[in-house]
């Protein structure tokens, strides 16, 4: 069996992620930033037979396609364009959900059953739903971590620039520690709150799924996640591609 590929091109970081049928084999990160036509994207004596995309940046998209097209002349799947998640997409209108966040639902669907709310901590934080049937309802949209952190250090003139790790206590002896307790507590209760009105949109309990770069220090912060699967998104995208290559 041989290997797919699978990127999911985020604001802050691009992951990959190789995959022998169901079983991630490896992932790593890039800032986004990096990636180019040009640069290393670490894939030296990988040997993959498809390539597949999720991507909230169309320009690194581009970018991305240039530089794989050096190393295979393997066309990849671009999801929203040349490949369609297979959930019912309930949003008024269906084009303006970001396709990571259908990935996530589909992927949710496929690996915990429904219904769920899936949190992805990334550069924003998004609140997802899927129904007992199994459509896509929609969420909530939440400024991420570090937009918050940036947002303080330029906003406010006497504050610091701080880098996201876990605060030392509840309560902050210094500017530093204040400020990183508020972020995570001040998030943690933020995201506990939403999660508890969200269930009550359901008639039965749903399953709670945490995903994103700052799920694990998040979870610490937050008493209403049942499970947390870091991979999620490229475990969806790679789900994708064998339902889309299968023999039907």
């Amino acid at each position: 069996m041989k290997n797919n590929l699978v990127i999911d091109i985020g604001n802050t970081n691009t992951s990959f992620g190789v995959f022998n049928g169901k079983r991630l084999i490896r992932s790593w990160d890039i800032p986004t930033e990096k990636i180019s036509a040009k640069a290393d994207l670490k894939l030296k004596k990988i040997i993959f037979e498809k390539v597949i995309i999720c991507s909230v940046v169309p320009k690194v998209t581009e970018r991305l396609k240039a530089n794989l097209n050096k190393k295979s002349k393997i066309q990849p799947l671009i999801v929203g364009h040349n490949l369609t998640v297979p959930i019912k997409n309930l949003y008024s209108n269906p084009r303006q959900v970001g396709q990571d966040r259908l990935v996530n639902a589909y992927a949710g669907l496929k690996i915990y059953n429904a219904p769920l709310i899936i949190v992805d901590f990334g550069t924003a934080i998004t609140f997802d739903l899927v129904s007992e049937k199994g459509a896509y309802l929609g969420g909530i949209i939440v400024p991420g971590l570090n937009i918050s952190l940036e947002a303080l250090f330029e906003k406010c003139a006497l504050l610091p620039k701080v880098n996201l790790s876990n605060p030392k206590s509840l309560i902050g002896k210094d500017t530093k520690t204040s400020i990183l307790s508020g972020i995570l507590n001040g998030f943690g209760c933020l995201c506990d709150g939403l999660i508890l009105k969200l269930k009550k949109q359901f008639n039965k309990k749903p399953i709670v799924i945490a995903t994103g770069g700052n799920v694990e220090l998040m979870r610490k912060f937050s008493t209403q996640i049942d499970k947390v699967d870091k991979n999620l998104t490229l475990k969806g995208l790679n789900l994708l591609t064998i339902n889309r290559f299968s023999v039907k």
